[in-house]
Order: structure tokens, then C-alpha cells, then sequence
């Protein structure tokens, strides 16, 4: 999807499936649930991919694969390291993948491949590569330890690495990305008790980027935060983003804060990717129905607009028996025969726009932009 010396994260056929045991009778059967159903999209260098789709669609289980927080199923997630400075792993000489692999303590794929593959690391060698992927939490408030002070919060990660030994030279690492996140010196010295929830959300993102990774996963970061807040926090990381060049995963369920940050979107629904584009012209030329489903419920600061949200029909499938053909279909209103019988092909219909609908071309959902 994009030209390899600019991917960092390339993702193929991702699956994530969790075994359920289901009680019939006088029986128990074991079904799998398919939480994640194959998803394939690249991550650029300094970009932001937004994923959106309604509560159990497998957004945040895509998040957690990735950064090995749980297992995926199948399918394969390849780390590019190159960049300017970096030896060309695609063209390294033995010599050259030999000093890598002392130098990183990580065991390096073949030098044809260039990349680490992510899903096949396990042990220290997972434990060394974690620095270079972080995760900023949901809610600022549980997920911070109550009984550390704000500096060992930010710290843990470079302590737990076990890179920095000087006490001298994590303190002024972490007064270095504290003050990057807008916090005080005098903060560093508090328990989290003492802050508000942006403030708190600051520290979660501080303690993410004190590791310098070049990866981040934002999962509903700012969706317990008030409207004014949230845009700071997004600024915030737009402004960290700039300077640091960190790509980022950004999930959410507030599509106009998604459209503000990314890059590019992705829509999933029921374990599997509708439609995936730039930004722009996913919200202004969307192809799918369930991508127009969720666009319409956009609320507008304007009172004499209208607003009439389509209203879908029913609730999200269950992953444990997800329908037949498009997994729309079920609550898709303009769904033929040929929708509940044959699974829709991912294809691109334009340039960077792949869209997962048997029908998409004779769709025009195209919107206004808006000033």
C-alpha cells in the first residue's frame, strides 16, 4: 500500500481469535471468537492511521496484537527500523547484520526480508524490542499507580528496559519529556491524586514517548476527557508527533477528532476492515454504507443545518457468529441477495482507497466539505 522505504509497521492478514466455551445441554463446545478477522494496512514513518468503528468491533484487540500485548492468531507484523543513518537491512552484509544483532541484542530477520518480525519474538528478545512500541491508555485515571510519584511513573519504562542505569541520566531524560508534555518539575514530585484528567493524560503520554519508541498506539485516548481538553491533548500529540517523528495508531469513536489527527482512517466493523483511505476522502468521498452510516452521525456547530443520522437497523453481530458474505449485510439498507452469500473483496477503487463492498461503485455518498 505504501512504498517500503517510508513504511514503519506493516500489518498482513492480522487474526486474533479467542477460544469461548459454550455450554450445550449436557455438553461443552468450544467456539472460536473471531475478534480480529484479517486486516492488512501499512503505518508510514511520522503518520497517524486512525481506526474507527462502533464499541466490539475488534479496534482495540488490533492495538494490542501489534504491540504484543496479546498474541495474535495469525497473520504477521513486520518493524522497519531503516532510516537515515540506519544499515539498509534489505542490503547488509553478514558482517553488518552481525554487529546489528550484537548491537540491538535482537535476532534480526534474513537480510532479504528487512524488517523485524514482530509476531515471531518471544523472551528477551520481545523484552529488548518493547522501547521501540508504546501504548498511551484509555482512562488517565486507572492507569496510573496511585503510590508512585509522577517522576517514577514516567520512569518505569526506561527502568524496566534496563538501558539506563544512571539515576542522573533517567532524571534528566525524564525532566526532558515532561517538560515536552507541558508538565512542570515541580509536578514530578507529585502522586497522581493531585492532577486533573488532562494532566493526567500529559503523564501517560510522557511515560509512552520517555523511551523514545517510534511507534504509538492511542487507544480512546482522549475519549474521557472534556471537549476543550481533548483538543489540547490532540494538539499536544500532533506537536510531539512533529518533533519526534513517532507514528501513530489512533483509535477512536469520535470521528470528528479522528479527522482532525489522522492521516489516513480505517473502518472496521465485526473483525474486519469496509473501508480504508486518506482522511480527506474518506470523509468527504466515502464508499462504503457503514462508513456513511457513521459519518452521518457527525454532529454540526451549525443550527440551521439538518442532521438526520442514518439509523442502522438492529445491533453489531456477534463475532461468534458472524454472518455470511459482508457482515454488513444484516443491517446494510441497500443489501442484495449477492451480499449475504459472497464475501465483498478488498480492492482499491482509487488511488489509496480500499474498500470492502460488492456495490461501491454505484454508491455516491460524496459530502460537502464543510469551512
Amino acid at each position: 500500500m505504501s512504498k517500503q522505504n517510508d513504511t514503519l509497521i506493516e500489518v498482513r492478514d492480522l487474526a486474533v481469535h479467542f477460544p469461548v466455551k459454550t455450554r450445550k445441554l449436557f455438553k461443552t463446545e468450544v467456539q472460536m471468537l473471531r475478534a480480529v478477522d484479517g486486516v492488512s494496512f501499512d503505518i508510514k514513518r511520522g503518520e497517524t492511521v486512525g481506526l474507527v468503528g462502533e464499541s466490539g468491533s475488534g479496534k482495540t484487540t488490533v492495538g494490542r496484537a501489534i504491540l504484543r500485548a496479546i498474541d495474535p492468531t495469525d497473520g504477521e507484523v513486520i518493524f522497519h527500523r531503516k532510516k537515515k543513518g540506519d544499515i539498509d537491512l534489505a542490503h547488509a552484509s553478514e558482517a553488518e547484520l552481525r554487529k546489528v544483532r550484537s548491537k540491538m541484542n535482537m535476532a534480526f530477520p534474513e537480510s532479504g526480508s528487512g524488517g523485524i518480525k514482530v509476531h515471531n519474538l518471544a523472551g528477551d528478545l520481545l523484552r529488548a524490542f518493547r522501547p521501540e512500541m508504546s501504548l498511551v491508555f484509555q482512562d488517565p485515571y486507572s492507569s496510573l499507580n496511585p503510590r508512585m510519584t509522577v517522576r517514577d511513573i514516567i520512569a518505569e519504562p526506561l527502568v524496566a528496559s534496563g538501558k539506563y542505569k544512571d539515576r542522573e541520566k533517567i532524571d534528566a531524560r525524564v525532566r526532558e519529556i515532561a517538560a515536552r508534555c507541558k508538565l512542570n518539575l515541580e509536578h514530578l514530585r507529585r502522586f497522581p491524586h493531585a492532577f486533573s484528567g488532562g494532566q493526567r493524560q500529559r503523564i501517560c503520554i510522557a511515560r509512552a514517548l520517555v523511551s523514545k519508541p517510534k511507534f504509538v498506539v492511542c487507544d480512546e485516548s482522549v475519549s474521557a476527557l472534556d471537549v476543550s481538553i481533548q483538543a489540547e491533548i490532540v494538539n499536544l500529540l500532533k506537536d510531539l508527533q512533529e518533533e519526534m517523528g513517532v507514528s501513530f495508531l489512533f483509535i477512536a469513536h469520535d470521528l470528528s477528532v479522528v479527522a482532525q489527527m489522522s492521516h489516513r482512517v480505517a473502518v472496521l466493523y465485526v473483525g474486519k476492515f469496509v473501508e480504508y483511505a486518506p482522511t480527506e476522502k474518506l470523509f468527504f468521498q466515502p464508499k462504503h454504507p457503514y462508513t456513511h452510516a457513521l459519518l452521518s452521525a457527525i454532529p454540526t456547530a451549525d443550527p440551521d443545518a439538518g442532521f438526520e443520522p442514518i439509523r442502522l437497523q438492529g445491533e453489531i453481530p456477534n463475532p461468534l457468529a458472524a454472518p455470511s458474505g459482508c457482515r454488513f449485510h444484516t443491517r446494510c439498507p441497500f443489501a442484495k441477495e449477492r451480499c449475504s452469500a459472497e464475501v465483498p473483496e478488498w480492492r482499491e477503487i482509487a488511488p489509496e482507497h480500499f474498500v470492502a463492498c460488492h456495490y461501491a461503485e454505484e454508491f455516491d455518498f460524496s459530502r460537502g466539505k464543510r469551512s
